[in-house]
């Protein structure tokens, strides 16, 4: 009898025939990597034949100026501030101008414009207050109603002081404008008219109660008559001089 050596037999793997000798192995297998892209930057220039064909131009629809690296850029040497000075002297002149006209109006204005109905009753307010103050020396124990009358009447000029200014205006920068006026007069002690002046200087001459009472009789009569040719504030202004004229006379110096 022959023997025969035994070989033991060798599990087959996945994928590979059963009997076939374990000794051999598989190939391995290769990973190809993908070539990696190129870098974004300037195309080198093309060599050999394709670099002798002509490119194609194309034309562009307007003229396009290039420069070379090493040429200079244009720059506009033309003054920059010309157009900005030319607005700022523009703006100037948009403000100065109205206010060289209204000075030259003010300048040009030479027209003399009547009294202001209340300014004869401002002379006469001013002209008691004054007679009253110089009437304490000779009748110093009237001390108390006379400086009543002279601050009543003080107050009276200065009420109608403003509204002769109100109706005069001023100007937006609180100035007042040049407002000429005529001669001024008021009712003397007969009634007829008589210069402003006069009145005032009779006022600083001391003088007895009596006669100031006289004078704020008259004072009261002339504003009650102005009263009724004014309307309105005027009207009720001259009204409440001529009420509290009335009561000095008839009830302070009695």
């Amino acid at each position: 009898m022959v023997h025969v050596p035994h070989r033991h037999p060798v599990p087959p793997r996945a994928g590979r025939p059963s009997g076939m000798r374990s000794d051999r192995h598989e190939p391995s297998r290769l990973r190809v990597e993908p070539a990696p892209a190129p870098l974004a930057g300037p195309t080198p220039p093309a060599t050999g034949p394709i670099a002798s064909r002509p490119s194609a131009v194309v034309p562009h629809p307007t003229p396009v100026q290039r420069l070379s690296p090493s040429a200079p850029v244009p720059v506009d040497t033309r003054p920059a501030w010309r157009r900005r000075t030319l607005l700022r002297l523009a703006g100037a002149s948009a403000i100065a101008l109205p206010a060289v006209i209204v000075l030259a109006a003010c300048a040009e204005d030479d027209t003399v414009h009547a009294p202001d109905p209340l300014a004869a009753q401002e002379v006469l307010a001013r002209a008691d207050a004054a007679a009253a103050t110089a009437a304490i020396a000779l009748a110093p124990q009237s001390n108390a109603a006379l400086n009543t009358i002279a601050t009543d009447r003080t107050a009276h000029a200065d009420a109608l002081r403003t509204e002769i200014d109100r109706v005069i205006g001023v100007y937006g920068d609180g100035t007042t404008p040049v407002h000429r006026t005529g001669a001024l007069t008021v009712p003397g002690p007969d009634g007829s008219p008589v210069p402003a002046t006069e009145v005032e200087t009779a006022s600083a001459q001391p003088m007895t109660v009596a006669q100031l009472r006289d004078q704020l009789v008259r004072s009261q009569q002339a504003a009650a008559a102005l009263a009724r040719t004014e309307s309105g504030y005027r009207a009720g202004l001259l009204a409440s001089i001529s009420a509290a004229c009335a009561t000095q006379a008839g009830v302070l110096l009695t």
